[in-house]
């Protein structure tokens, strides 16, 4: 059952089982192996006991808090957690496994009161934490009022990846070029995906959380330019000038703009793998400063674009390890969280396009490394009976049901 889990955490359900049924085969293993369906469930039973487990320690503890909707009008509150005291050494990235999922919430409603209400139930059983870092979503901050208890209030922060994308989303959102710029390059996928230029196809833009993902699109136009100017570089091989220029000549006209996009894009790279490796402290902003000032050595001094947005993002920083008291140390990203949520995304396969199931229930077990020994004790803590209640308690009708409800009755109508 613990390999099923582990294997199941990596590359999804149906392909544990096809890939136990090939090992077992070519061992000559005589055994049967469990279904898909069977490993699913057990997924969801040691993903529920995850959330009953206690954890009431009298720690400090960091909540990453955020929102997770797919489609219709569900979504899903997800907490994780980490104990101030287990935070990695300064200069070491954060792993999942040293979290902890404490709270897994879907619903339709997300108002202020509702987030209050969950920020409190979770406060209530597990004690308050020491730190929020959120998104910036406001329902998500301003609820944190909910979390005051014995005197006790949270200090609220915000993730530097979020707010990163913000900065540059002010910077050159509403740039009449970057519009443009956007613009010609979806046309341009559209005509040369199935030519001999199939290989300078640009990367599909991504209309959600655009600015936090705009690397490969300006990387895109970087490398179209340097092949524009490179008459006999091996891409071209195969493609005449006339159709190298007019289905891709349109990017010279932006070489400027894209070398000036790229350096804040550099200045953002540096800023975010400078925090998701030191967390945040009293001195972190000036530490972080020396590295952007060697940075800004590579652009050229007239570059106010990029300078902008170092200058931005140094006094976020700044503001944030304003609120920690003195010797103290936090988290600034919620990167572990989004992951989280990939991953599952990448264990539902293609029903994360039909909205939550009961796989949502499964979502805990990700962060864990299962042994026989937590097995066993998650099974025993969780029966089937207990997480079919877990399911009506939390989940309610799904998107899923509906729409199997919704053919149904078309079929009797027709039938």
């Amino acid at each position: 059952m613990s390999l099923c889990l582990n294997l199941a955490k990596e590359i999804g359900f149906r392909p544990t089982e096809t890939a136990l049924k090939l090992v077992f085969d070519w061992l000559g293993i005589d055994a049967t192996v469990p279904s898909f369906d069977s490993i699913r469930v057990w997924s969801c039973r040691v993903g529920i006991a995850q959330l009953k487990r206690p954890v009431r320690d009298g720690e400090r503890w960091i909540w990453l808090a955020d929102h997770s909707n797919q489609i219709g009008q569900e979504k899903v509150l997800q907490i994780i957690g980490i104990r101030v005291k287990d935070l990695p050494p300064i200069g070491e990235t954060l792993a999942r496994d040293q979290m902890q999922v404490l709270a897994t919430v879907p619903g339709t409603s997300w108002t202020r009161d509702d987030v209050r209400r969950e920020y409190r139930k979770l406060a209530e059983w597990l004690g308050p934490p020491a730190y929020l870092v959120t998104d910036g979503a406001v329902e998500l901050i301003e609820s944190a009022d909910a979390l005051e208890i014995e005197g006790k209030t949270p200090i609220v922060l915000r993730d530097m990846k979020h707010c990163a994308a913000n900065v540059f989303e002010q910077l050159i959102g509403q740039d009449e070029r970057f519009k443009e710029y956007l613009s010609k390059l979806g046309g341009t996928r559209n005509t040369v995906q199935q030519t001999e230029l199939s290989h300078f196809t640009p990367p599909p833009q991504k209309p959600k959380a655009r600015f936090m993902n705009l690397g490969p699109v300006l990387r895109w136009g970087q490398m179209v330019s340097y092949h524009l100017s490179h008459h006999y570089s091996r891409s071209r091989r195969g493609v005449t000038a006339r159709r190298m220029n007019e289905k891709l000549g349109w990017v010279r006209g932006f070489r400027s703009e894209l070398n000036a996009w790229n350096r804040c894009q550099e200045v953002m790279q540096t800023s975010l793998a400078f925090i998701n490796r030191h967390g945040v402290y009293h001195g972190a902003a000036a530490k972080l400063k020396d590295a952007l000032d060697e940075l800004r050595t590579t652009h050229p001094p007239d570059c106010e674009l990029s300078a902008t947005m170092a200058s931005k993002l140094l006094t976020f920083v700044e503001a944030s390890e304003s609120k920690l008291p003195a010797g103290d140390r936090a988290w600034l990203s919620t990167e572990n969280l989004e992951s989280l949520l990939g991953q599952y995304k990448r264990l539902e396969g293609q029903h994360s396009k039909g909205g939550f199931t009961s796989l949502i229930a499964a979502l805990p077990m990700l962060l864990t490394h299962w042994t026989p020994t937590n097995v066993r004790e998650s099974l025993t803590a969780v029966p089937v009976k207990a997480m079919q209640q877990w399911l009506r308690d939390n989940l309610k009708t799904t998107l899923t049901s509906k729409r199997a409800t919704a053919y149904r009755e078309f079929a009797k109508s027709t039938g």
